[in-house]
């Protein structure tokens, strides 16, 4: 069983990755929005880097939490849930609505994707460091432990992320864009079905077994695995996170240890 003080560096190498994620991702929904002609989300003083205009206490704080406690006692296998505030746009006011919605919509993804380069280059960058120093300069190894995680944790945090808010469900990015390119009556059908996207993703992290991450898992697991061929360290990512969850289910045993959680971050509830 791991320790305090393991637990609560377990969350704070979560935590600063999730916050940098979710901050930029609505960011940059304000900030197309406001680019294509609705100024709402910057005059509400959504399009920032501070991450408290983005921070939902339900969905960013208490939901992640009570999940990650519980799934770490129950399964013994944390992973987070949840979702940020989400940034409010006025399609009225936006210069083309239907296109304009995609636009806003995958913004969000698409930095999430650009800040997991971000995180995979800060990571090959040490790789060529260590192998660059050899042995004549000692990093501590607490020091190398704690920075090559966070940078994992990076990388899957914003590809999970992107991943998630891709699947073609309203409210999530992914419905938006679809919405956009189906003919007018089957975009208002679609529509009709964003009240029931909470519980379409429930059943899916839930099905087959009850137990997640379920069909979801099976999803976005390929997607994210897809993506690490543009990411700077990506074969170390794969060796820290991915690799072991596969042995382990090849094995039939149980998920890797509990310092490798599995992450399905910031589930959006309303529109982007």
């Amino acid at each position: 069983m791991e320790s305090v003080s393991q637990t609560l560096l377990t969350i704070l190498l979560i935590a600063v990755p999730v916050l940098f994620a979710i901050t930029v991702h609505e960011a940059a929904h304000g900030w197309v929005a406001n680019r294509r002609g609705d100024p709402t989300a910057a005059m509400l003083g959504r399009v920032t880097f501070n991450p408290f205009k983005h921070i939902d206490p339900v969905g960013t704080l208490l939901v992640p939490l009570l999940i990650f406690f519980s799934s770490k006692t129950l399964l013994g296998v944390p992973f987070l849930f949840g979702w940020a505030k989400p940034v409010p746009v006025n399609w009225r006011l936006l210069r083309n609505p239907r296109w304009d919605m995609a636009l806003v919509a995958v913004a969000g993804p698409g930095v999430n994707l650009l800040m997991a380069i971000a995180w995979g280059l800060a990571l090959q960058l040490m790789i060529w460091l260590v192998i660059g120093l050899d042995a004549s300069v000692d990093i501590p190894s607490a020091l190398l432990y704690f920075y090559v995680e966070l940078c994992v944790i990076g990388v899957l945090i914003n590809l999970f992320l992107m991943a998630l808010n891709l699947i073609p469900v309203l409210p999530l990015d992914g419905g938006r864009v679809l919405s956009a390119f189906l003919p007018r009556p089957l975009a208002r059908g679609f529509a009709r079905l964003e009240p029931y996207g909470l519980l379409i993703l429930v059943a899916l992290l839930m099905l087959p077994n009850g137990q997640p991450p379920g069909v979801l898992g099976a999803i976005l697991r390929p997607a994210v695995n897809g993506a690490l061929f543009v990411i700077p360290g990506s074969e170390l990512v794969r060796e820290r996170f991915l690799a072991p969850q596969a042995d382990s289910a090849a094995h039939e045993q149980a998920p890797p240890a509990s310092d490798q959680p599995l992450i399905l971050p910031s589930l959006r509830l309303t529109k982007a």
